[in-house]
């Protein structure tokens, strides 16, 4: 393997995990998670716009506790731990059914009336969908074109909320590409920005030097727990708990403006 291979996947499979590997914000490009209700940026830095999903390979699929983005229908805030971030408006109105305790744990820390966000992460590269962001690069391919299709999810117990394990890939190929078997299209226009990748240890002075396209839907969906748990149970890219959240970054200088 090449050493930029090498360096790039370094880079890639770091910033998944959340390891800060920047000391300074100053000249680095536009950084996410963002307000999408805020239009505003500032930011110098300019790359293309991923190619649609559609036209790219699914890469991995991971989830955040708590949103990390924000916007109207997702701006309850949760605090600043590691864990913090934003949840659902409408959580307060969930039933006591909803509610109720599913039996063990679920992915490890998530319970009904948790609000999760969903990263499908897409690859310009001809790659097989896998376990971290390092699988969204080859030795053939070592600087793709990113892209996150993004929703926030209201977790609860109810057998007619979404099934997670029809949000999967199970293998499904269209058109050549690895793609989800469905991404919700029901919760409102996506938002599209440029950005970068999140994490927990990725701050306003500790920045994320990868470049990605997001996609994030404006309103929160309802996906049952017990689905959830079968998938964290068993999937394709080792995910078995949700990940932190990168706290929301407000300065202009480091958004891209929303168009």
């Amino acid at each position: 393997m090449k050493k930029a291979t090498v360096s790039i996947l370094t880079a890639l499979s770091l910033a998944f995990a959340g390891q800060a590997i920047a000391s300074s914000c100053e000249g680095y490009g536009p950084q996410t998670p963002r307000d999408i209700d805020n239009l505003l940026g500032e930011n110098k830095r300019v790359f293309s716009k991923a190619p649609d999903s559609e036209e790219m390979n699914l890469c991995n699929i991971h989830f955040h506790k708590n949103a990390e983005h924000k916007a109207k229908d997702f701006s309850v805030f949760a605090g600043d731990s590691k864990y913090g971030g934003y949840q659902c408006n409408a959580t307060s109105s969930l039933t006591a059914a909803e509610l109720k305790a599913p039996k063990g744990k679920v992915c490890k820390n998530v319970k009904p009336g948790d609000t999760i966000e969903v990263h499908w992460v897409h690859s310009s590269c001809d790659v097989t969908p896998g376990k971290g962001l390092g699988s969204c690069l080859s030795d053939k391919c070592a600087n793709p074109q990113l892209r996150v299709e993004t929703q926030v999810f209201m977790v609860v117990n109810d057998e007619n909320a979404l099934d997670f394990n029809d949000l999967d890939y199970d293998g499904n190929v269209v058109n050549g590409y690895h793609q989800a078997k469905h991404i919700p299209d029901t919760t409102g226009k996506p938002v599209e920005f440029l950005g970068s990748t999140t994490g927990p240890s990725y701050t306003a002075q500790q920045c994320s030097p990868l470049q990605v396209t997001w996609s994030v839907r404006p309103a929160c969906a309802k996906v049952d727990i017990n689905t959830l748990a079968t998938w964290c149970e068993s999937n394709e890219f080792e995910e078995d708990h949700a990940h932190g959240v990168r706290k929301l970054v407000t300065d202009p200088k480091l958004l891209a403006p929303i168009n």
